[in-house]
């Protein structure tokens, strides 16, 4: 008998069905001479600080640094204090029932970092040694797993992918908890914390916010003249913008209307803009943000629900290229894509015989290939889905398909001893932008303002018909979009001045495709940052944790981009895990006492007046908000049956007297309901129900 594992029941369910595993059982399937179980995402998780005997948030404790680390089944936060799920508990003791009457197992968690440290500690922590193998597959469809079942590779060749995960997981782990505590005994409050990965951003962030906000805008004059040539215009652009207006008017009084221009060059030249490469998660995330607005959470969400569909392939991927094996299905993959509605019509002209190999590069696909769908037939999708999935299906056309083919233009001319020039091009054959012909690649073809359309030669003697002056403005650079944002996340070695600290980042980011989306939606939960319209911006408590660290190592960008680095040497071999463990805990130990050696006591927030005697004012704490006035009395804890209360439910509530609604409450009995916290009269907190509920309090 032998034992398949796999990420979640759907996946569980489906890999049952191809290798004939149909008696269903409670946490499993059997059949054929498989047993096919499932995790429930981690269902093991490294022990929080309590286990390791850290019960007290204090200076004395820190930094803290287990050795070894222990795994524990996964815990849950309740009113009580973190406890084991039950849930999570009961499926390891299903998993370890299938192992135990098995000869060896099958891996097939997710193929990446997170689905290798699934099943690894899963495997370790019920005490395993059973050879096991490893379902390698990029998608879920019956093909390629009865494909991946035929080509099963032996588990240790991961070892490294595992390694690098692990390392991650404990590096996360000793910065993250200790920072964080650290920060909650300078500051005052719990509900703050610090992360390898998340502080770097939010610094990125904030900096770029100081940077737009600070700016201050200079003025400069451009002048322009037009000529025309019969019925045709050209408007033409002096090269030089000057800083100050008197030298301007000067300038633009030299001209008149009988000066003449000469035109000195008249220049047409063919260019081609090559076609976009496939879609990796994290430039598919930009441009559902672009265009759909969607958030990069979301739009992994929607990737993963289209991939567990058999639509895609597998979404959490690094690669914008595919090997060799997968291009050989390619064509009929966009035999599917042009059937579909939205690309008819570029279809009846696009050539299945030339495709563009651009992002066919069997050494530059990492542990899974560019993002492409699977050719099943879409059923049933929400209107994100199909957005989405039109967009990989958009993709994978643009990217088969030829460049786009343009004439430009360029002609400068001398008028009264100043030059000036015109640019403008047209697009002599599409290609590529065919395929979604968007408004904003249209604008680009437009010529400079309202450029016009006459054509000059070298040497022609033209009349001015026109002249002018326009004041404009420097700009700063725009807020961070999560588009942007995410940009700049994979890509902030680029900007790192320092030339050997550059080449060895070129290749780095900070966090990974999968994680990028989880780490700005911590620090929207946090607090810390805020989306306004399309940008995003800190929040004063997050420009508060900035001041304090932003000159820290916690904060910086390079070194944490260089850990990125470090993660995919040991996954390549050419780092020991032990080396890099070191190194992140002599960083923890530095990062930690600068932390603690911050000197403000509290995260800015609002000051409340009491409520209840309008005289004191309300502290906020890590656990408790209360008045600080003699005699007073009121006091709010912070966790209220199984829910914490943030900051912002604290503000709510001293404000208006009442918590917007908070899903999720746990009665005594585990009966789930939604309320919002509000006062009685006699100012305790008590529940509030949504008026469809009835206008009841318990």
């Amino acid at each position: 008998m032998k034992a398949i594992i796999a990420e979640k029941p759907s996946v569980g369910m489906d890999i049952a069905r191809v290798v004939g595993a149909t008696e269903k059982k409670d946490g499993y399937c059997i059949g054929n001479g498989y047993m096919v179980t499932w995790a429930l995402g981690h269902l093991v998780s490294l022990a929080m600080p309590g286990t390791y005997g850290y019960t007290k948030t204090t200076a004395d404790n820190l930094p803290m640094i287990p050795e070894p680390f222990r795994l524990v089944a996964r815990q849950i936060k309740t009113a009580k204090g973190m406890v084991t799920d039950i849930t999570a508990n009961k499926q390891l003791k299903t998993i370890d029932e299938v192992f135990s009457k098995c000869d060896s197992i099958i891996v097939a968690t997710d193929a990446g970092r997170e689905g290798e440290l699934i099943f690894r500690w899963i495997y370790d922590y019920l005490g395993y040694t059973k050879p096991f193998q490893r379902l390698w597959i990029s998608s879920l469809t019956d093909e390629a797993i009865r494909e991946g079942m035929e080509n099963l590779r032996d588990g240790s060749g991961y070892d490294s992918l595992y390694a690098a995960a692990d390392s991650r997981a404990k590096a996360d782990w000793l910065v993250g908890m200790n920072a964080s505590r650290a920060l909650a005994i300078v500051s005052g409050s719990a509900n703050n914390s610090i992360g390898r990965v998340q502080t770097p951003t939010l610094a990125m962030i904030c900096a770029r916010f100081s940077e737009n906000r600070n700016f201050v805008s200079t003025p400069y004059w451009q002048l322009h003249i037009t000529l025309k040539q019969g019925g045709a215009h050209r408007q033409f652009i002096h090269l030089e913008e000057f800083k100050d207006k008197v030298t301007a008017e000067a300038a633009y009084r030299k001209i008149t209307s009988g000066s003449i221009v000469t035109v000195t060059k008249a220049e047409r030249k063919r260019t081609f803009r090559q076609a976009p490469l496939l879609y990796d998660l994290t430039a598919l995330q930009k441009d559902c943000n672009i265009h759909y607005d969607l958030t990069a959470d979301k739009t992994l969400s929607i990737a993963q629900s289209l991939y567990e569909k058999k639509l895609i392939s597998y979404p959490r991927t690094g690669s914008r290229h595919i090997p060799e094996d997968v291009m050989v299905h390619i064509p009929a993959l966009l035999q599917k894509v042009v059937a579909m509605p939205e690309f008819r019509e570029y279809g009846n002209t696009f050539d299945l015989s030339g495709l563009n190999t651009r992002s066919v590069d069997n050494t530059k696909v990492t542990d899974h290939h560019a993002l492409i769908i699977t050719g099943i037939e879409p059923q049933d999708l929400s209107e994100t889905e199909s957005a989405v999935y039109t967009m990989i299906a958009g993709r994978m056309l643009e990217s088969f398909s030829s460049p786009c083919e343009k004439e430009s233009l360029l002609m400068e001319c001398t008028c009264e001893g100043m030059d000036f020039r015109s640019r403008s091009s047209v697009i002599v054959n599409p290609g590529w932008r065919g395929v979604f012909r968007r408004k904003e690649d249209r604008d680009e073809d437009e010529p400079d303002g309202n450029g016009g359309s006459a054509v000059f030669a070298v040497g022609d003697a033209v009349p001015v018909t026109g002249h002018g002056m326009a004041q404009k403005k420097t700009m700063p650079k725009p807020l961070y979009t999560e588009a942007t944002l995410l940009g700049a996340m994979e890509s902030c070695g680029k900007s790192i001045t320092d030339d050997e600290a550059k080449e060895a980042m070129k290749d780095s980011g900070i966090g990974t495709p999968a994680t990028r989306a989880s780490i700005i939606t911590t620090l929207v939960g946090r607090d810390y940052i805020a989306r306004s319209g399309k940008s995003i911006i800190p929040t004063e408590k997050g420009m508060c944790l900035y001041e304090a660290v932003k000159d820290m190592r916690v904060a910086d960008v390079e070194l944490t981009g260089s850990w990125e680095k470090a993660l995919a040497q040991i996954e390549g071999h050419t780092l020991d895990p032990e080396t890099f463990m070191c190194s992140i805990r002599d960083y923890t130990r530095k990062a930690t006492d600068e932390i603690l050696r911050l000197n403000f006591q509290t995260m800015p927030g609002k000051v409340f007046t009491c409520p209840k005697c309008k005289t004191g004012k309300i502290i906020i704490r890590s656990k408790v908000a209360k008045c600080d006035h003699d005699g007073c009395g009121l006091l709010v804890f912070r966790r209220i049956l199984n829910k914490e209360l943030t900051d912002i439910h604290l503000e709510q509530l001293f404000s208006s007297g009442s918590t917007r609604v908070i899903k999720g409450f746990k009665g005594k009995k585990g009966v789930s309901f939604d309320a919002a916290v509000t006062f009685d009269t006699e100012y305790n907190p008590v529940f509030s129900f949504p008026k469809h509920k009835g206008n009841k309090k318990r």
